[in-house]
């Protein structure tokens, strides 16, 4: 059964889109997926052809302010999830391109939820908007600590977090934004962290597989954090909030032993020595007093659920393990 909530929902064939459509239609919401790509590849290893087909995807250049409103006012959006955006190494490649997808591209959707009055708005940001974890001495770390960041994407990431709140202060166009950091889980497929998410899935096929980085990290389950999308837009928040998600922080070494009591057989290895340049001990007390409880799923069970999903995905020849190489 519907309800009366219509989603944007922007990035729908990334990892994160496909689990947020995912769990709107568990909802029973109306959901308009936009991207710039038109074939679901993602989102069929979450949802049946059937269920793909009543979705209503639309394909949007993100960077045309007039197309993005189209699409809002045409579909008579009530909320937005805004995940479009280009990572780090695109950014660094083109920075122009980045700079108008990331930066460009999120000034677009806000104009569109003002104009158009949708007052709930989540967007993604990045933990990439921090500085190295020395800059940080106060553990764990604060959602309102400067923003400092050493790369394209950094930047344009806390770029979008200011114009956020120039958007509330001048409009009082309401909007939380996430900041997530290693997301894992099915459909993950892209950038050095989803390496964590082919561990899983090389533990699924039997295949050896070396993760490409050690030290601590917070591992963010990708069906908790689309949850958390979901939820920070239905809340209508009425001010401006940008906000640390924490989920497990966990040395690599120790999710590679978890992986190894979990399925012995397992062949993951890691790199000791290299360490990703953001911090993991965040401090998500901000999220939580907007949002309540935080979904939330225990990394074991996270695990085994993933395994169980990419060999029922394996059997049916719907997993390329080619990825693993990439």
């Amino acid at each position: 059964m519907r309800n009366q909530q219509t989603f944007l929902v922007t990035g729908a064939m990334g990892c994160l889109g496909s689990w947020v459509i995912r769990n709107l239609l568990d909802q029973g919401a109306n959901v308009v997926a936009a991207d710039l790509a038109t074939e679901p590849i993602r989102a069929r290893l979450l949802m049946s052809d059937t269920e793909i087909s009543d979705i209503n995807w639309v394909s949007l250049d993100i960077t045309d302010v007039t197309a993005v409103n189209d699409v809002v006012a045409s579909n008579d959006v009530t909320h937005i999830v805004h995940l479009a955006g280009l990572q780090i190494p695109f950014c660094k490649a083109n920075p122009s391109m980045g700079a108008s997808v990331n930066v460009l591209g999120t000034v677009n959707v806000l104009e569109a939820a003002r104009n158009n009055g949708v007052q709930g708005v989540c967007y993604a940001s990045s933990l990439a908007a921090f500085g190295p974890e020395e800059d940080y001495p106060e553990r764990p770390i604060k959602d309102d600590v400067p923003l400092i960041p050493t790369s394209l994407y950094g930047v344009y990431k806390a770029a979008n977090e200011g114009t956020a709140k120039v958007y509330w202060q001048d409009w009082q166009l309401g909007s939380v934004g996430l900041r997530p950091y290693v997301v894992y889980g099915v459909a993950r497929d892209q950038g050095l962290t989803s390496d964590l998410a082919k561990a899983i899935l090389a533990t699924a096929a039997n295949k050896p597989f070396h993760i490409r980085f050690g030290g601590p990290l917070a591992l963010q389950y990708a069906n908790d954090v689309a949850q958390t999308f979901i939820r920070s837009a239905q809340i209508e928040y009425q001010g401006v909030a940008a906000c640390n998600l924490r989920g497990d922080v966990v040395e690599v070494s120790d999710f590679v032993s978890i992986l190894k009591e979990l399925f012995p057989n397992t062949q993951v290895t890691f790199e000791e020595n290299s360490p990703l340049p953001y911090p993991a001990d965040l401090d998500d007390s901000g999220l939580r007093r907007i949002l309540g409880d935080v979904p939330y799923t225990p990394l074991r069970t996270a695990i085994v659920q993933d395994v169980e999903r990419f060999r029922t995905l394996l059997e049916a020849g719907k997993v390329d393990l080619e990825q693993l190489n990439k």
